[in-house]
Order: structure tokens, then sequence, then C-alpha cells
């Protein structure tokens, strides 16, 4: 009796715990996939997955970066970053554009993210830095930086706010306008035309961290996440 009544404990507290770790927004779970036709179609654009994902063998030629008209469709595969050397901002600045991601969570069970990536430099080596504002289609978002390794900007691995913008369901469409923002000694990550997060700059530039918020620009997606991008402009 002892027995059970011990074993009916630890049920319970596994019942307890498993939807609080199975909801944890963000967390990359399960493997990713690799795209067929992959690589980076359109000229002058470049691109490096993340250090577990190389580990584990998959390169930027395991997504696919293709062009659709003026707009661009990514297809992940592993977690990828990109962007094209040509774009670059200094001083204060906003980069900005449109995700679309028309059917949600379709490559994966949980929502991933996607979004604006600003002060890149060293790009493509081990010393790359950058930090990058992401949203998810379940209304919650992350800040988060690589200098080279990744460090936290948000203060947990993913926020909710109402100005993100949920889908009604899996495989429903859902857009996200998402911005970051340099402005004197703040960056600020702007989604669906609200502030969802401002950060000093002495908290996000120096040893381990961003080398500038000075560099070139681009765009992130996570693992096994399929959306468009339209609209990519930076404006002072």
């Amino acid at each position: 009796m002892r027995y059970l009544k011990s074993l009916l404990c630890v049920s319970a507290l596994a019942l307890a715990v498993s939807p609080a770790i199975q909801a944890r927004p963000g967390a990359q779970e399960g493997p990713s996939t690799s795209i067929a036709g992959g690589g980076i179609h359109v000229p002058g654009w470049m691109g490096k997955v993340d250090a577990n994902e190389a580990k584990a063998g998959l390169s930027v030629n395991s997504a696919k970066f293709v062009a659709e008209g003026a707009n661009i469709h990514v297809t992940t595969g592993p977690a990828t970053t990109y962007w094209n050397p040509a774009n670059k901002a200094s001083g204060d600045y906003t980069v900005k554009a449109t995700f679309t991601e028309s059917d949600f969570m379709g490559l994966n069970d949980h929502a991933h993210p996607y979004g604006i990536m600003i002060g890149g430099n060293d790009l493509g080596t081990d010393n790359q830095s950058y930090i990058y504002c992401s949203a998810y289609g379940n209304g919650t978002f992350i800040v988060r930086g690589m200098g080279p390794a990744p460090f936290k900007v948000s203060a947990s691995r993913a926020t909710a706010n109402e100005a993100v913008h949920k889908a009604e369901a899996q495989h429903k469409p859902v857009t996200q306008e998402i911005a970051m923002q340099v402005k004197g000694d703040s960056i600020s990550c702007i989604i669906n035309g609200t502030t969802v997060g401002t950060y000093p700059k002495s908290e996000v530039i120096g040893e381990g961290k961003l080398k500038s918020t000075d560099g070139v620009y681009g765009i992130r997606f996570a693992h096994n996440t399929d959306g468009v991008v339209s609209g990519l402009t930076v404006v002072k």
C-alpha cells in the first residue's frame, strides 16, 4: 500500500509538471528537418545556422531562402540568421518588415519565432554578434543576442504581449509587423506598432555581447518554420 501511495504521488507530480514543460514557449523541441531544394537562392544574401544545428551536420543548404516577387520566402530546417552585407545601419534607425506565417505550426507542433536582426558584426564567423527581436504566432515574443555565444536580453525565454498577433488555430494564417529601433541610448522591439520591450545599450554592448548597434541588419527564423517576409527596410 505504501508503494502504491508513493507511485500515485509521483504520477500526480508528473502530471502537474508536464503541462508547464510542454507550454514553455521558445523551447526548441524535436530535431530540425532538412528542406528539399534548400540553400540561399537570392543574390547577395548570406546566412549562418546556429552552432547546435551545425554540430548536427546541418547548414544553410538545409533550409530554403527564395524570392517571391519583391518578398522573401524562408523555410527552415535549422534555425538560421540571414543577411545581405549591403544592408547596413548606424546611429539612430529603425529596421522593419512584415512576417506572414500562412500555415501556423505547419512544420511543427508548437510555435516557433521569426523576426528582425540588427547590429550584425563579423557575421558568418565564430566571433559574430547581433541582436534580434522575434514574434511567435501564439502571442509571445523574444529578444536575444549573439556575441558570439547566445545571451539573454528580454526577461524570460518568451513573453506574452497583447500586441503580438495570435493565430486562430494550427494551420491558420498569422501576420506580424516587427521592427527594431535604435534611438539614443536604447534599443526597442516594436511589434504591430507597439513597443513591447526597450533595453539600455549598456546592457547589450560589451564583452561577450554586441560589438555595436551599428552594423548589418537582416532576418532570423527558428527551426522548422515557414514564412514570407515583405517590406524589409531601414528608416532614419
